[in-house]
């Protein structure tokens, strides 16, 4: 029988400090969301009146419904896409020892370190050229390309830890390399899918550079491009910034929290390997 004892007490004691410094701007954001305009009352102040229509109208002034629908359309895009090209990669990589897959690892690594600014006018021509830009699928095609090195990493080093017992008794059946990772590898890669899944998801919901850039002076753009155009140069409707943003991370957290023991477990089998 596990006793209770000072050590516990602390420990308790910072989890509780932690939970409390992460919830504060929760509770910040979700406090002035409901809040009316007219209350000029302090931030950190419980409102007394709360109210819904900021919600609305800023749904309705933001535009909010179109820049969903294409936030939802250039992550899950994006994300398919990037999860496919990099565990169909990694599988390779992580199991054949030539120097080739040692040097293609290293060059695909390599985007890990470029800073994407540096692409960023090259990127924009080509976009340009293609006839892409003001249009989604720019935004999917550059997220696919930055987002699977780092993404390729993470199946790689999960892929090194698996043992290779299954795949040679899948080729000993008589199946080929592909159908074997197919119906034996990804299956097992179910872990750190989820999380890479959720990693680039947020990534690519949040970006706010990249839309304002390939979407300007269209008529498209991505929730967070929508939020800020509530901040003018002399005006700023924090009312219905704040009700803006709660909208746009309730997606979001919808995803966490029904892949929450799948993300926990692949973290944790990464922890483990």
């Amino acid at each position: 029988m596990n006793r209770y004892r000072l050590r516990t007490f602390w420990l308790e004691l910072v989890m509780i400090a932690a939970g409390l410094v992460v919830a504060f701007p929760v509770y910040v954001l979700v406090n002035l969301a409901v809040r009316q305009p007219s209350d000029t009352s302090s931030p950190l102040a419980p409102t007394t009146s709360p109210t819904f229509d900021n919600f609305s109208q800023a749904w309705e002034q933001g535009a909010l419904g179109g820049a969903l629908a294409n936030s939802v359309l250039v992550t899950a895009g994006s994300v398919v896409i990037v999860l496919a090209a990099s565990a169909l990669a990694a599988f390779p990589l992580a199991r054949i020892t030539a120097r080739w897959s040692r040097w293609t690892f290293l060059l695909i690594m390599l985007g890990l370190i470029l800073p994407f600014q540096l692409a960023a006018l090259p990127l924009y021509q080509t976009m340009r050229d293609l006839g892409l830009l003001g249009t989604p699928w720019a935004l999917i095609l550059f997220y696919s390309g930055l987002q699977v090195p780092f993404t390729t990493f993470l199946y790689v080093g999960f892929l090194r830890a698996l043992p290779r017992d299954f795949e040679d008794a899948a080729l000993i059946d008589g199946c080929t390399p592909l159908q074997g990772f197919r119906h034996v590898v990804l299956p097992m890669l179910k872990p750190v899918t989820v999380t890479a899944l959720v990693l680039n998801a947020v990534a690519v919901w949040n970006d706010f550079f990249t839309p304002l850039l390939y979407l300007s002076g269209s008529g498209q753009q991505t929730m967070p491009v929508a939020i800020a155009g509530f901040v003018g140069q002399y005006v700023s409707d924090w009312n219905l910034i704040f009700a803006a943003l709660v909208i746009s991370i309730v997606p979001i957290l919808v995803v966490y929290f029904a892949l929450q023991r799948s993300i926990i477990n692949g973290f944790a089998g990464g922890l483990k390997g």
